[in-house]
């Protein structure tokens, strides 16, 4: 029982450690899910938002994506939970703006999906409304959902569709 107990308490410890908290200025939008932040000591971070995947540059609803995350983001103050680093070298961050989960927003207009191939990364909570927001967009028919059939970003990738 206590071997099990010093094992979660270092795991969590270790958890928290590779937490990184970024406060800094939104600089550049690559896409509809990755932004550059520029921090206070001038430094730059590549950083890819956590918990959706947007359509990749020659879907449909790409460059609506990347204007909407720009509208957002751009040159605005960002507050960034960055807990890991993706195989580009990117930081995965949950990026917020005045307070508003910015990733949330881009999944609420239609315009990302929750990416649920990571969603055990996302706090109970945020899965919840992550999964919820899909619906809805969904349920509307707003943003990518005015399609027929949109493709997912990660099915685009895989059958390299250009």
């Amino acid at each position: 029982m206590a071997t099990a107990l010093l094992t979660v308490l270092l795991l969590t410890a270790a958890t928290l450690a590779c937490a990184t908290e970024i406060v800094g200025r939104v600089v550049a939008v690559a896409d509809g899910d990755t932004i550059t932040v520029l921090d206070a000591e001038k430094k730059q971070h590549k950083i890819r938002l956590a918990g959706i995947d947007a359509p990749e540059k020659y879907q449909p609803f790409a460059h609506r994506s990347s204007e909407n995350l720009s509208a957002l983001t751009f040159k605005k103050q960002a507050t960034l939970d960055c807990y890991k680093t993706d195989p580009l070298k990117r930081k995965v961050c949950r990026v917020s703006v005045g307070g508003k989960d910015v990733a949330l927003a881009q999944v609420q207009a239609g315009l990302a999906w929750h990416y649920k191939q990571y969603e055990k990364e996302q706090k109970p909570s945020e899965r919840a409304a992550y999964a919820s927001a899909e619906a809805e967009a969904r349920a509307s028919g707003i943003g990518l959902w005015k399609q027929e059939r949109p493709v997912a970003p990660w099915d685009f990738r895989r059958h390299g569709v250009k």
